[in-house]
């Protein structure tokens, strides 16, 4: 749903978690379900999605099964959006010791899918200090 609800000063956003009680066993490594987020009403309303998604889900969502694979520590260097593709460059935390096609699936899927919420997204390109999508993130 690509519809962001906007009430006095405030806007809801989307970040998406896997959903361990949906699919325990990670047989589709690219599911992840969305849960809102209230922020402040910004123009930069794709970066504060990406922030709540590194946040990570709350107490409550985490006893619903609701978990990231995106590593601790993790920042947004930069986020850019020209001509539908969303640049997004984020700090080195996001590839530690990241291994095996499937966390790298679920990894791209939170992200795209948080920034893919937005109308003015319709493809994302990740990079990480430097290093392009195609040289990170890789199984």
């Amino acid at each position: 749903m690509r519809d962001l609800n906007v009430v006095a000063g405030q806007m809801t956003v989307k970040a998406y978690f896997i959903n361990q009680d949906q699919d325990p066993q990670r047989l589709d490594c690219s599911r992840v379900d969305a849960v809102s987020r209230t922020v402040p009403r910004t123009v930069a309303a794709a970066r504060a999605a990406l922030e709540k998604l590194l946040a990570g889900p709350t107490a409550s969502e985490k006893q619903a099964g609701l978990i990231t694979v995106i590593n601790p520590g993790v920042t947004v260097a930069s986020l850019s959006i020209q001509d539908g593709v969303a640049h997004v460059t984020f700090s080195r935390e996001l590839q530690e010791n990241v291994g095996g096609s499937c966390l790298v699936t679920t990894i791209r899927s939170q992200i795209e899918q948080t920034l893919m919420q937005f109308p003015s997204v319709t493809s994302v390109r990740i990079s990480v200090e430097g290093y392009a999508d195609d040289e990170i993130l890789q199984p």
